[in-house]
């Protein structure tokens, strides 16, 4: 039975680290977005964010996007500097294509950085991509 569950691979998908100004605070800040680089629609999309670190972890935050229309972007939240040096994970679920998909994405401690972001042209900026 397990062999006839086919689990589609997510492509054309990012989840991106930019660093941003917060006119609120007055001060840079990093947001972490969702990119669908796909040609079509992706509906319907959860976020579940966690962070862990040895023996802590940061509370599971679960953040509904909505529909995210082909070659756009959505902000999902806030990272603080706080939580750079643990394994920060985001998963992600959509439909589309009449199917479910699911993938994991991660920053590594301390993989979000000024030096380590490239530009990425859908968000205008430098961005850090998730593994």
């Amino acid at each position: 039975m397990k062999k006839e569950i086919q689990i589609p691979k997510v492509e054309n998908i990012q989840v991106v680290a930019a660093s941003e100004w917060d006119k609120d605070f007055l001060a840079k800040s990093w947001n972490v977005y969702v990119i669908n680089n796909r040609e079509d629609i992706i509906e319907s999309v959860l976020v579940l964010s966690r962070g862990n670190k040895k023996d802590r972890k940061t509370s599971n935050l679960r953040h509904g996007l909505g529909d995210l229309p082909p070659h756009t972007g959505a902000k999902v939240e806030l990272i603080t500097e706080e939580v750079f040096g643990y394994t920060n994970e985001y998963m992600v679920t959509f439909f589309a294509e009449g199917k479910l998909f699911d993938r994991t994405y991660v920053f590594n401690p301390q993989s979000i950085s000024e030096e380590k972001a490239v530009f990425i042209d859908l968000m205008g900026q430098d961005c850090v991509i998730a593994e």
